[in-house]
């Protein structure tokens, strides 16, 4: 009884800590990671880690496809140099 106490007080506070996050990548990622890793038998931790990684896939993804804020041409702060 000591241990369903433990385990649901862990479970609840993980999924507590769940709340507002964003799905982007992490859905893909636990379906594709959950279907290998039920293969190997461990679908659950397959699809933890899959979603982890679909999720930062995700991420950088959207950093690389920004578009620069300034316009005009490019500044050194390097001294030009005279051979």
């Amino acid at each position: 009884m000591r241990a369903l106490t433990i385990v649901s007080v862990l479970a609840l506070t993980a999924l507590a800590g769940i709340g507002q996050a964003e799905a982007k990548g992490c859905l893909k990622g636990a379906v594709v990671g959950g279907l290998a890793g039920h293969v190997v038998g461990h679908g659950v931790a397959g699809a933890a880690a899959g979603c982890a990684i679909g999720h930062h896939r995700a991420n950088r993804a959207t950093t690389t496809n920004t578009v620069p804020t300034s316009t005009g041409p490019a500044t050194t702060t390097a001294p030009a140099r005279s051979y």
